[in-house]
């Protein structure tokens, strides 16, 4: 079990979590999205974390040779001014499910890409610790995948059992 921390303040940010082996598969079935607000289910189930191997988020780049869009129901959806850009963001982001993470907030961003639901997650971090640094990316428009993806140069993890209790 991982719980994870503010490298800034170190104040937690999650209760223990299980890692899970991969990111999911996204389910793409209407009966799996919340009737409420139509969002897809998160990506991460509640209490589970998966490291991301991937780039992904801010900051993003032309696709270029070889570089080709990947497009899969975990592909974030592109505002049309960024359609030919691919992430250049961290590799090993922790997605968490965003309901392991209640003291974050969201904030603004000055390019706050936003779709019809929530924010699409092209625009860089913007979730915060309470000490008010930015420590997480949430995807969450109902077009796109349902993720909270914790930076992991602004957070770290502390397995309790590594300590060797």
């Amino acid at each position: 079990m991982t719980v994870f921390f503010c490298a800034k303040c170190g104040n937690t940010l999650t209760p223990d979590l299980r890692r899970l082996p991969a990111v999911p598969d996204v389910s793409t079935h209407d009966k799996d999205r919340d009737r409420r607000t139509g969002l897809a289910a998160s990506t991460v189930p509640p209490c589970h974390y998966a490291i991301d191997p991937e780039p992904w988020g801010a900051p993003f780049e032309p696709a270029g040779p070889g570089r080709g869009r990947v497009m899969n129901d975990r592909a974030l959806l592109m505002p049309p001014g960024m359609a030919d850009l691919v992430s250049a963001g961290p590799r090993n982001t922790v997605i968490v499910h965003p309901d392991d993470t209640p003291d974050l907030r969201q904030v603004a961003v000055p390019t706050g890409h936003h779709g019809c639901c929530g924010p699409l997650g092209t625009s860089g971090r913007n979730m915060a610790c309470t000490c008010g640094t930015l420590v997480a990316t949430l995807a969450a428009d109902c077009m796109g995948p349902h993720e909270l993806h914790l930076d992991p140069v602004r957070v770290y993890g502390y397995d309790e059992g590594a300590s060797g209790a």
